[in-house]
């Protein structure tokens, strides 16, 4: 095998900045025009660093009933964009509230879970994978990502301990706080692009918890680059060894065609025929393309329906 190296020319510097201003973080309360937000005192957490966590309740929210959760990562991204990086949000506060109204979802609470900025692909790469490169890809990342003007890995990867905190420290805070479903099927996992890797990650990790992942624009190559890249079948190789029964948890997958998203599509013909050789039909298993989408929020925002409508169907 040709010896892993990851060169960035301009047109991929230029995305690995657009992937890394999704980092930018900000202390204002985001604005919505549907529901109500809330903003919890970050947690003093034993794991990771602390963060802020926006917790968005639909009109129906009365505290008495149970509602199912939607943990998201790049929490600062989700909801208002006139403060973030790049002037676009995922204004997820219209798009559900507008499907809740019409019943074509039922009503849900969403959890949006900020990141830090220099912890992101951090805390985000699935460990166990990482683990399994060899000695040398490691090696290579991290050295390639430390002395980067763009530093990525600014830390060791660290995931386990984010889905610790998610797992032991957050969750349990949210369910103390709101009527929420305590069974893994009310509690869904969702982000896109490294959040779409680490959704998948915390579902076959703690599947007693995760009821299903979303996962947009999954960056299967991990870095910016297909070319002599182990990574993605080192994530397929997991995956294989690693899946829940079939059926017993839901998966959503989708990416475009332009720009960062063009890396995608040869992965994710692996990943589905991996879930269709393990049994996973069209109730429990979703794969999308979107021609023509790029890799931003705007784009996100346009599908997140689909995403909502396979998790979030009314119960009759």
């Amino acid at each position: 095998m040709k010896k892993f190296t990851v060169q960035l020319s301009l047109s991929l510097l230029i995305l690995v900045l657009l992937v890394l201003g999704s980092c930018s973080d900000n202390n204002r309360l985001p604005k919505v025009t549907h529901g109500k937000i809330e903003r919890l005192t970050p947690i003093a957490s034993k794991y990771i660093s602390d963060r802020a966590v926006d917790v968005w309740l639909p009109d129906q929210y009365d505290g008495r009933t149970s509602f199912p959760v939607l943990y998201m990562h790049d929490g600062q991204m989700l909801f208002d964009p006139s403060i973030t990086w790049n002037s676009k949000s995922w204004e997820i506060d219209s798009i559900t509230q507008t499907l809740i109204d019409r019943q074509e979802i039922e009503p849900l609470i969403i959890v949006g879970i900020h990141n830090a900025p220099s912890e992101r692909h951090s805390n985000y790469f699935p460990e166990e994978p990482f683990n399994q490169l060899s000695r040398a890809t490691r090696d290579s990342l991290t050295q390639l990502y430390r002395t980067s003007e763009i530093p990525l890995f600014g830390k060791p990867i660290n995931s386990d301990d984010y889905l610790t905190y998610l797992v032991e420290e957050l969750i349990p805070k949210i369910d103390s706080i709101y009527t929420t479903k305590k069974a893994s099927e009310g509690r869904i996992i969702a982000g896109s692009s490294m959040g779409g890797l680490i959704s998948w990650y915390a579902t076959i990790k703690y599947p007693e918890v995760f009821g299903g992942a979303a996962c947009l624009s999954t960056h299967w190559p991990g870095v910016f680059t297909n070319e002599n890249n182990p990574i993605p079948a080192t994530f397929i190789e997991y995956l294989s060894e690693n899946l829940p029964p079939a059926n017993s948890r839901k998966f959503y997958f989708d990416h475009g065609t332009s720009n960062l998203d063009s890396l995608y599509e040869i992965h994710q013909k692996q990943i589905n025929q991996l879930f269709s050789l393990n049994g996973y039909d069209s109730l429990h298993y979703r794969s999308l393309i979107f021609e023509g989408a790029g890799h931003d929020e705007k784009a996100w925002s346009e599908r997140f329906s689909d995403p909502l409508k396979f998790f979030f169907q009314p119960k009759h």
